[in-house]
């Protein structure tokens, strides 16, 4: 057996301790005063030396009551967290998403909180990373939603989010209505996302353009890179769905749009394991991301 007081002994001072009150302590405890007074009298005993320092209207615990009392607070919040997590376990769920960063950053996150309110049930646990993970080591992550990655092999099921519009975008005070539009992407920075496959080069030979490939500035990410362009640093090549709301504020407009040529691809992909399927959290989340991306839920 541990050797200490009894429970009761130890909750009775810890109420009076913290509200410097036997009085408020009986009515927060539903005892009597006189119960409270006896039991932290019965604490004394057990301890052989005061706790409280008794005035006319008030206690306030001595140094060793002081010290009590910190250790008690630390402990009493811990078992209430852990009764708290037995109490919701059986209608709460943690759903553990993997997800690229700039994704999670520019599209998902803004969007979470509709599913949050929609599934108070189910608490997100989100982290982001550009390295695919290997979701059958990973027992702990639900979700993954990779970047120009499929996760493919036995046991895991993976989806398209859907093509993506791969565009040049700028802040609206670089454009120069007095010139030709292929004549402004000759003169403005160039930003480019190193994890990119769609690369500068590429966009400028598709639209039979030439490249001044001398002024150029590359970022790790494609959150970075818009940022960068909302500055007014230069053009940006980047998918439309990371700058929606650059674009929807107008931070940011689509350079020729109606006259270079549009480039489209398949860049997200959401994995599971396939014998999760049947999750209703996973199933859930899945509707849902699939509603706002706009694509057929396998």
């Amino acid at each position: 057996m541990r050797k200490m007081p009894s429970y009761v002994l130890l909750r009775a001072f810890e109420a009076a301790a913290r509200l410097e009150s036997f009085t408020l302590a009986a009515q927060e405890l539903h005892l009597t005063q006189s119960a409270i007074s006896h039991q932290i009298r019965e604490l004394e005993d057990y301890f052989a030396k005061p706790l409280f320092l008794r005035k006319n209207r008030k206690v306030e615990p001595t140094s060793e009551g002081r010290r009590l009392l910190d250790s008690l607070s630390r402990v009493f919040d811990v078992i209430e967290a852990a009764c708290n997590e037995v109490t919701l376990a059986p209608s709460s769920q943690v759903l553990a998403l993997h997800c690229s960063p700039s994704f999670a950053a520019k599209w998902l996150s803004p969007r979470l909180p509709e599913f949050i309110k929609n599934n108070p049930d189910i608490a997100i646990r989100l982290t982001s990373g550009a390295e695919p993970i290997d979701l059958l080591r990973n027992q702990e992550i639900d979700i993954a939603i990779s970047y120009q990655f499929t996760h493919e092999g036995p046991g895991i099921t993976s989806m398209s989010l859907g093509e993506e519009k791969i565009v040049p975008l700028c802040a609206p005070e670089l454009i120069d209505a007095s010139l030709p539009v292929e004549e402004l992407m000759s003169r403005l920075m160039l930003i480019e996302s190193s994890l990119n496959l769609h690369t500068w080069e590429q966009w400028f030979e598709i639209n039979h353009l030439k490249n001044p490939s001398t002024r150029k500035m590359s970022f790790d990410r494609a959150a970075l890179s818009i940022s960068a362009a909302v500055d007014g640093i230069g053009a940006v090549l980047e998918s439309a769905r990371f700058a929606e709301r650059e674009i929807s504020r107008g931070e940011l407009v689509e350079l020729g749009k109606g006259i270079f040529l549009p480039t489209t691809d398949r860049t997200h992909f959401l994995s599971y394991r396939s014998n999760a399927k049947n999750s209703q959290k996973i199933k859930l989340f899945k509707e849902w991301l699939c509603l706002k991306a706009g694509v057929a839920a396998n």
